[in-house]
């Protein structure tokens, strides 16, 4: 009987550790990494604290497994948009995903990423990290695509690729900023469509 007790204790009949995950990638979209508080999480994954421990780890750990999470759903973009025949569909496809993602009304405006990256105490200092690693490898293959754009002559020889794929993320976390800000999904389009006026065609 004791035994019995002690497996349930803190979690909840029908516990559904995917739609907790959801919720707490929401919470952390909303109010970043140091904004959540874990009885802010707990409260919206319908857990305790301990059994949010015994499921998922600490906080870092679940903040990671929500980027995950995040990666595979509202910034699934990025994939999608790598398989454009063209380095312009790419960059295209990115911006629109970005405008998409941060300004749907199912979830909180901006990005995830971004909203997380604003922690700044020596606390926060592992997640620093890991959303700097989370940035750069979109950057890295953004890059990568670019680069094989040049190759192949789709871009002009004289093509920057990497300055190319900090050109669009720059551009993408600047949009989600300005999202958060409640600038509106039509004048961001719009925005991007007019940056990308400058996009190096082959000759």
């Amino acid at each position: 009987m004791g035994t019995k007790q002690g497996r349930s204790v803190g979690r909840p009949r029908g516990f559904d550790a995917d739609e907790a995950l959801e919720r707490a990638m929401l919470v952390f979209w909303e109010h970043g990494y140091e904004g959540a508080s874990l009885a802010t999480l707990t409260d919206a994954m319908g857990i305790s604290t301990t059994s949010m421990y015994a499921a998922f780890g600490n906080k870092e750990e679940l903040f990671r497994k929500a980027l995950e999470r995040y990666d595979e759903g509202p910034s699934a973009y990025l994939d999608r948009a790598l398989e454009e025949p063209t380095a312009l569909g790419t960059a295209t496809a990115v911006l629109a995903g970005t405008v998409r993602a941060t300004t749907a009304q199912a979830g909180p405006r901006g990005c995830l990423g971004v909203q997380s990256a604003l922690a700044a105490s020596d606390s926060g200092r592992a997640v620093r990290d890991l959303l700097a690693a989370w940035r750069n490898n979109g950057c890295s293959r953004l890059q990568q695509r670019f680069r094989q754009a040049v190759d192949d002559g789709e871009l002009p020889p004289d093509a920057d690729p990497e300055l190319l794929a900090r050109y669009v993320t720059t551009l993408s976390f600047g949009i989600a900023v300005q999202a958060a800000s409640g600038i509106g999904r039509a004048e961001l389009q719009a925005m991007a469509d007019a940056a990308l006026r400058a996009w190096p065609l082959s000759r």
